[in-house]
């Protein structure tokens, strides 16, 4: 019985991952086809339309994105998994107008109220648990470490992290060693990335 149900438990978890966490390369944004970019079908999506991806980008699974104001992600970037990227908060109008809130008519946006469109470059990697905030901007090839509140502007190449998230450090250190013992990657390196020297 024990080994029986083992197995169903095996099957069952097989034909989920099958179902709903198999990725498949394809997609269309802002009217373009991105044939290499995948989605995994766990990521929550708000306001898709305003959503625009480069080619190569991986959105891994459990991930939500609410683009109200606008997000446009690089190619080759990826959003590892349970993070958000929001380009609004509520919070202060929320606690200001109580129940009002709801039914705000006014021609001006409701006070307190936070929207900015976030914008992260091309080869950029966000880590798991990680929030990125209304109004961000990151430069190319950064690297957002794992559970960081990510809100501001970042050059290329930063390294980010904590809450609140700051630069600590330059991406394109370990980039250098690793193209020391790789040199035929260079090129292709140099050509998204600029010079490999921090």
């Amino acid at each position: 019985m024990i080994v029986l149900r083992a197995l169903v438990n095996r099957m069952r978890r097989g034909l989920a991952r099958w179902l709903w966490h198999r990725m498949l390369f394809g997609e269309r944004s802002q009217g373009q086809w991105r044939p290499h970019t995948r989605i995994a079908p766990t990521t929550c999506i708000d306001h898709e339309d305003r959503l625009a991806l480069g080619d190569h980008v991986y959105i891994g699974p459990y991930n939500f994105i609410e683009a109200s104001a606008g997000v446009t992600i690089g190619e080759g970037t990826q959003l590892t998994h349970h993070s958000s990227i929001v380009t609004h908060a509520s919070h202060r109008a929320q606690r200001l107008l109580g129940p009002r809130f709801v039914d705000w008519a006014q021609p001006q946006p409701r006070p307190g109220w936070v929207a900015a469109p976030v914008v992260i470059g091309p080869y950029c990697f966000i880590g798991p648990h990680s929030v990125i905030e209304a109004g961000t901007t990151l430069g190319r090839g950064c690297i957002v470490r794992a559970g960081s509140v990510v809100r501001g502007h970042f050059p290329d190449h930063a390294v980010i992290g904590g809450n609140p998230a700051q630069v600590v450090g330059d991406a394109r250190r370990a980039d250098v060693r690793w193209l020391d013992r790789h040199p035929e990657l260079r090129a292709g390196y140099e050509a998204w990335a600029g010079r490999s020297e921090p």
